[in-house]
């Protein structure tokens, strides 16, 4: 039976893994659970899967926890938390956080000798390199959880990485593929949220709409297979039916297709080196009828650009990047900016980096943490800024 820590269990990726391990109670057991805010949602989750541990982002929480759940589940919470969770006696850690606050807990399972299903990509946007190191020094495995590095991951079985001469992404083209710049630019933030093909939480929703999502996955792409950003692709494919293709050197081209359920590249990471059967209805090619693919607009959508000159750029460019759009979907979401002034926020602290080469290695945590920060700083400074010299400007200007 192999045991799974879960972090991030009340989300989107956690809710679906641990469905995963109800519909396999024989084969999983869950060991450690943790949660942000959902704290009613933990305890029914607890108190099904009765775990050792559970943690929960607030201190303050921790008493009602314990009186919910009785003895016999250690409650803990915050950082501290996390840790405890990720450093658990476990076979997979479950890496189902948002955003940078999945790298300290990823780290600290790595060094504590975990295996990691990795769902928080920017886990490897933000320190790809030093993430793969220490996952090499101690030998354990990262597996993806996201459908397209999931793809590749199965693409892959049985082939050298040398064999590769391509991997190419898919990508649905979001909510906004077909509409015309002047729209996109006035988008609302209901209609950013309205993915066409998956339900997932809001921050990813709308990195999904300004293809920043595929932006990032084209950086981890870089680092879980060890393949240079110029010999990465992104392709639109509407149907969400092909989740990734692999181009090897003698041309021949292996792809991975299913029905958009993320239960699949859960269930692969769970059980690999194994498949288990899954619930879900099978791929009819005949009722399908096509399968579509285009290139993607880089001028409506100039998030994916700046991915690509993000991981071109210095070491640090990534971590930098991630933590400027955090910041700046954040901002979205409130409502104090609009759509198109993600890109413009994004852009602005990216050429601010690079102009300075600020930050340049990334070899530790703490040089990580730092440019961070410092992105962070700036994305908060440029919203202040706009803001001050005209607020309605920064909720309709992308400029």
């Amino acid at each position: 039976m192999k045991r799974l820590s879960i972090l991030g269990s009340t989300g989107s990726i956690g809710e679906q893994t641990l469905e995963v391990v109800a519909s396999h109670p024989e084969r999983f057991e869950v060991v450690a659970l943790a949660a942000g805010r959902r704290v009613a949602r933990l305890v029914e989750q607890a108190r099904q899967f009765r775990p050792r541990r559970v943690s929960v982002a607030d201190p303050r929480e921790v008493p009602a926890i314990r009186a919910a759940l009785g003895s016999g589940i250690e409650v803990c919470a915050a950082e501290s938390g996390l840790h405890a969770v990720a450093t658990i006696d476990s076979d997979l850690v479950v890496a189902g956080l948002v955003g940078a606050v999945g790298l300290q807990p990823v780290l600290a399972a790595i060094a504590a000798g975990r295996s990691i299903g990795l769902a928080n990509k920017e886990v490897m946007v933000m320190a790809g390199a030093l993430v793969c190191r220490e996952a090499r020094a101690k030998g354990v495995d990262i597996i993806p959880i996201d459908s397209e590095h999931s793809a590749i991951f199965q693409c892959l079985n049985g082939s050298r990485r040398a064999e590769i001469s391509r991997l190419i992404l898919t990508c649905s083209g979001g909510p906004f593929r077909s509409w015309p710049s002047d729209r996109i630019d006035e988008a609302s933030v209901e209609e950013a949220l309205a993915h066409p093909n998956w339900s997932m939480g809001d921050k990813i929703s709308i990195d999904s709409a300004t293809l920043m999502n595929k932006g990032l996955e084209v950086i981890e792409a870089r680092w879980l297979f060890g393949v240079s950003a110029d010999r990465i692709d992104v392709v639109v494919h509407p149907q969400s039916i092909v989740h990734s293709l692999v181009e090897f050197h003698d041309r021949s081209v292996l792809a991975q297709l299913g029905l958009p359920d993320m239960r699949v590249p859960i269930a692969v990471a769970l059980a690999h080196p194994e498949r288990i059967e899954l619930d879900l209805p099978g791929l009819d090619l005949a009722a399908l009828s096509r399968l579509d693919f285009e290139r993607p607009d880089r001028e409506r959508f100039p998030c994916l650009d700046l991915a690509f000159r993000a991981v071109a750029g210095s070491e640090s460019a990534p971590a930098v990047l991630n933590a400027a759009n955090e910041i700046a979907v954040q901002a979205f979401l409130d409502r104090r900016i609009g759509f198109a002034g993600i890109a413009a926020l994004d852009r602005a602290v990216l050429e601010a980096h690079l102009e300075d080469h600020r930050g340049d290695r990334v070899d530790t945590l703490e040089a990580v943490l730092a440019a961070d920060a410092w992105a962070r700083g700036a994305a908060t400074e440029w919203l202040a800024k706009r803001s001050d010299a005209d607020p309605i400007a920064l909720r309709n200007d992308g400029g």
